[in-house]
């Protein structure tokens, strides 16, 4: 019996240094490999201006329409700018072709790519306050820092995999409109926002509705989340 105890005891404390072997050590290595992972990552939201050296990389999209050639036009995305943009329209009713480009002096800033760099920011933020010299002492504690690193890295991959939904009205109201010269025809719209790997831009003609038709200007999809950007 009383061997049986020892033995028991033994394992126990062998099984406790293990543990605090893991908490001191373990642990923070593999937060570290997290940190560079996430620093990396950061670099990819390097915004003009940030300190970094030299000015933010320009990427050109090219924009097409599914099967047909209705819109067709360059995005030039720089940071969390859009610097610029030339669009090529052909309107559907009259096949009339419009050219719409960027005011020189304006550049559009997207909201999501702000957003998401945030969200990745304070998951390094939440790491950095919990370096080497910070002695973890149960593995709850552990697993709360991570629930809040996972839910800063989520909230910032929906940023840029789940564009919100904007009424007419709202997109009206955000100013893109103002970014081209020459100006947009007042029956057309057009929003921009990031979906996982692609730069899309919608572009809306709006009809005058009959008296007893049914309004509705929100497009299939969630609710709003955020504002599309902003006019610089």
């Amino acid at each position: 019996m009383a061997t049986a105890m020892a033995a028991t005891a033994v394992e126990r404390a062998v099984l406790e240094e293990e543990f605090r072997w893991l908490l001191h050590d373990e642990v923070h290595a593999v937060l570290r490999q997290l940190q560079d992972i996430l620093k990396e990552a950061a670099l990819r939201f390097t915004l003009p201006g940030s300190g970094t050296e030299g000015p933010a990389k320009q990427e050109n999209f090219i924009l097409g329409s599914c099967g047909t050639d209705q819109v067709k036009g360059v995005l030039t995305l720089q940071g969390d700018a859009l610097s610029q943009a030339d669009v090529n329209l052909k309107m559907p009713r009259n096949n009339q072709l419009l050219h719409f480009a960027f005011r020189e002096d304006k550049q559009w800033k997207l909201q999501q790519i702000q957003d998401a760099r945030n969200h990745v920011s304070q998951a390094i933020y939440l790491l950095d306050n919990r370096d080497e010299n910070y002695q973890f002492r149960t593995g709850a504690e552990v697993l709360k820092l991570m629930d809040a690193v996972m839910l800063q890295l989520t909230r910032a991959r929906n940023r840029l995999t789940t564009p919100a939904t904007l009424t007419l009205p709202e997109i009206a109201a955000s100013g893109l409109t103002r970014m081209f010269a020459p100006a947009l025809p007042s029956d057309v719209l057009v929003n921009v926002y990031i979906n996982l790997n692609k730069l899309c831009l919608t572009v809306y003609q709006l009809h005058a509705l009959q008296p007893n038709s049914t309004k509705n200007f929100r497009p299939s999809g969630g609710s709003v989340l955020h504002s599309p950007g902003a006019m610089l």
